[in-house]
């Protein structure tokens, strides 16, 4: 990507917030938005430019409600899927969000951030994996971590899993498997497995008000949708347990 070897420039950082322009001003956030998507359009699926749209803008509701810093939040937001792709490649051995830090420290200093608000946007994404050991310190990296988790339940969510399923030629449904004998990245990676191993979860997860707040309505449409799924499954509701009602 050219942007890696762009020479260092001081970055337009706006002094205040604009009502109604980015908080990054329109340039700088149209800037980061070109280079997210030059990476994450390869990914394209559930984790594609459209996904990294919806966590910018669920990050800067949520922070916008808590005083966050939004120009880091911002950057951090766009930036913080770049390494996706290389998780995809390694089926699961690369890290992407270390990957995406490692990736968006040159991005950062060729764009001319400073070098502490460089670190803070770094620690963001290093930290939004919901299965990686890093654990968010910054109010900040709370919300992109409950930002991107929001967009992987709900509506969404269940719309990306089956996206995801697709992608490494998972079955549709597989109600009979012992998910826990099951791994990512097989024909068993499942939307259904998903949920049950993941994605049930996330409610429980979040690190803010607004964010819990979010996961709890989102979370109740993926259990009816799974009950009904379970129901046209099997073709007949005689077939399905009590609970599945």
């Amino acid at each position: 990507m050219s942007s890696l070897n762009a020479e260092p420039q001081q970055a337009c950082l706006p002094s205040g917030s604009i009502p109604g322009e980015p908080p990054l001003g329109r340039e700088l956030t149209d800037r980061l938005l070109t280079i997210s998507h030059d990476y994450c359009q390869a990914e394209g699926g559930c984790h594609g430019p459209d996904h990294t749209e919806r966590v910018h803008n669920l990050a800067l509701h949520i922070g916008r409600l808590m005083n966050a810093r939004l120009d880091i939040l911002s950057a951090a937001a766009l930036l913080h899927d770049i390494g996706r792709s290389q998780e995809m490649l390694s089926q699961g051995k690369i890290c992407h969000a270390a990957k995406g830090a490692e990736m968006s420290r040159a991005i950062l200093a060729g764009l001319g951030f400073p070098p502490e608000m460089q670190e803070a946007i770094l620690h963001c994404i290093e930290a939004h994996r919901y299965r990686n050991n890093k654990t968010p310190e910054t109010l900040e990296a709370k919300i992109l971590f409950d930002a991107d988790k929001l967009d992987s339940i709900g509506a969404i969510g269940i719309g990306r899993a089956f996206l995801f399923a697709g992608q490494v030629g998972a079955r549709l449904h597989n109600r009979g498997v012992d998910v826990a004998k099951t791994s990512s990245y097989s024909t068993e990676d499942t939307a259904y497995r998903e949920f049950l191993v993941k994605l049930c979860k996330i409610k429980d997860k979040m690190l803010t008000p607004e964010g819990k707040r979010l996961a709890a309505e989102r979370h109740e449409f993926m259990e009816v949708f799974f009950r009904r799924l379970e129901k046209e499954i099997h073709g007949s509701p005689r077939n399905i347990h009590a609970n599945s009602r």
